[in-house]
């Protein structure tokens, strides 16, 4: 007992930047304290005093403000950070290492008695404030839930449900796109600066503009706005390096825009050899404009 205790009280400090001691997480987090109540009631459940298991369950919501029905099985160091507002079922698993933030619901769409009811997240599953996970299905290992989400379908491991009803997010997948690439089928290397795809030199239509600053610069922007943890923490389930679907668009259009400029600068090429001039209306982008662009 004393060493499921000083586990929980370690993960905490570990997850939460604004935990300071020991001492300050086992008086002052009702994550915690539900937890420990939770862990008393289950207890008394099993032993089949149902009565008695759910009292302490309700003594424990009205201390903490989290509800957890008693029969609801909880693995080791979940963190509910927080807290207040959540509400975990009957029939809901909860595996290792979970994160549960604020106003979460572990629900069920079903009424009928002795049957799955309630979600099971396995090891290691995030869940931002306010989603709800409603179901008697499985969220996957590591899997992410963004903040309000309402989750209604199984989601695969390591993946990211987002939005109302929450929708998919599967890393590294074929079919999904991924940050940083285009999705045009005739996709062209970005060239170098001063020279074209093909090595040769540039004529005065074409521009020599490089998505690839204004990539860096949007991505550095949004890694301030999110603020995760140096850890690797996302306190939003969201991980912005490859999952904010705002940050993927943008990246989608700056390199829709950025091969839309070189077809434009090689037809430009083609119409100079066939004798045409064509002059650049627009000057190449510096760092000064990037800035005031993404501003």
């Amino acid at each position: 007992m004393l060493n499921q205790l000083r586990e929980d009280i370690s993960c905490i400090l570990k997850r939460d930047p604004a935990a300071r001691s020991r001492v300050e997480i086992l008086t002052c987090y009702p994550g915690l304290h539900a937890i420990l109540i939770h862990r008393l009631a289950h207890a008394l459940w099993r032993r089949h005093w149902l009565w008695l298991g759910r009292f302490t369950s309700h003594i424990g919501r009205l201390l903490t403000g989290i509800e957890i029905h008693p029969g609801a099985q909880i693995g080791r160091r979940v963190f509910i950070d927080h807290g207040f507002g959540v509400v975990i079922g009957e029939t809901a698993v909860i595996g290792d290492d979970c994160t549960i933030y604020q106003g979460v619901t572990l629900g069920g769409t079903r009424l009928y008695k002795g049957e799955k009811r309630h979600p099971t997240l396995e090891h290691g599953v995030v869940v931002g404030a306010g989603a709800q996970i409603l179901g008697g299905f499985t969220v996957g290992a590591e899997a992410h839930i963004g903040s309000n989400a309402v989750v209604v379908k199984p989601v695969p491991a390591g993946a990211t449900a987002v939005g109302n009803p929450a929708r998919i997010i599967i890393k590294n997948a074929s079919h999904a796109p991924q940050a940083g690439s285009s999705q045009s089928t005739d996709k062209v290397d970005s060239p170098a600066p001063g020279a074209l795809a093909d090595g040769s030199a540039p004529s005065p239509c074409e521009s020599d503009w490089n998505a690839q600053p204004l990539q860096d610069l949007l991505q550095s922007q949004h890694d301030e706005r999110t603020g995760r943890t140096a850890d690797g923490f996302a306190p939003y389930a969201v991980d912005q390096n490859n999952d904010d679907p705002l940050t993927k668009v943008l990246h989608e259009l700056i390199n829709h825009a950025a091969n839309q400029e070189r077809r434009i600068g090689k037809l430009c090429k083609a119409m100079e050899e066939l004798g045409q001039r064509v002059e650049n209306g627009q000057p190449p982008l510096d760092a000064e404009r990037l800035n005031r662009m993404v501003e």
